[in-house]
């Protein structure tokens, strides 16, 4: 089972924040913030759930926790209307900013669009090496992000979470795509790259194996024992880890 508020908790910090990685990877999302003259931030407020402020630069965007000053937002009344909004069902209002809301129209729904390409993709796009590689990627990054918020918020992941020591775990793609899933006090947090001093790590092959795991066409058992997926270091990190990444897919499936 799934519930709503941790489904919000995904939502604003594992898929809105990929935006960051978007803005960074894909030359589409590059030229629709090129004309982004000053910075612009916009702030969700959901009522009993996350907060988050984004600001979006011709540069990239960023990302940060909580409501602070903003440029537009939109608080939300409830974790289940916000899931609406982020699934296209809700029309998000905003309580300030309207004299930006062509940004909010225009260049932040062509973001999210966009988004949404990459990270549900169809299968002929898919036949693109480049957009492969950068769905792959953004989808990562997505996992990645999600793995601290079902830890934190999910009850059967803040089970998982109970059992794991402090310390970092190594998730990565390769030797060039990493995140670090950071414990302490059985809180996790996601950092968007490598740890320097890994207690536990778990790393895919290269980014064809990622996504046959991520899409479930390839078997983890089966590649673990071949050495395509890595793991070394703290057990009882990595398996608490495998049981928050079943979750993950739960939510995000």
């Amino acid at each position: 089972m799934t519930d709503q508020r941790t489904l919000a908790y995904l939502n604003m910090y594992a898929v809105l924040g990929t935006l960051e990685n978007l803005c960074e990877l894909d030359p589409k999302s590059k030229e629709i913030i090129a004309s982004i003259k000053k910075p612009v931030s916009l702030c969700f407020d959901v009522k009993d759930g996350p907060a988050a402020t984004i600001t979006f630069t011709s540069n990239g965007c960023r990302m940060e926790d909580g409501a602070r000053e903003c440029d537009i937002k939109i608080p939300v009344s409830s974790c289940e209307k916000f899931n609406k909004i982020i699934d296209g069902t809700v029309t998000p209002v905003p309580s300030k900013g309207f004299s930006k809301i062509s940004f909010l129209l225009k260049t932040f729904t062509a973001l999210t669009d966009r988004l949404s390409e990459v990270m549900q993709p169809s299968p002929e796009a898919l036949k693109d090496r480049e957009f492969f590689e950068l769905s792959t990627k953004c989808t990562f990054y997505t996992i990645a992000v999600a793995l601290a918020q079902i830890g934190n918020q999910d009850e059967i992941g803040k089970h998982s979470a109970s059992y794991m020591v402090d310390g970092d775990i190594h998730f990565g793609i390769g030797d060039d795509i990493a995140a670090t899933l950071r414990v302490k006090d059985h809180h996790l947090v996601t950092i968007k790259k490598a740890p320097e001093k890994p207690r536990a790590i778990m790393k895919f092959k290269d980014l064809d194996l990622a996504s046959a795991l991520f899409n479930g066409t390839a078997n983890a058992l089966e590649c673990v024992c071949n050495g395509s997926i890595e793991i070394h270091g703290m057990a009882s990190m990595i398996d608490n880890m495998n049981r928050l990444l079943d979750r993950v897919a739960l939510y995000l499936g």
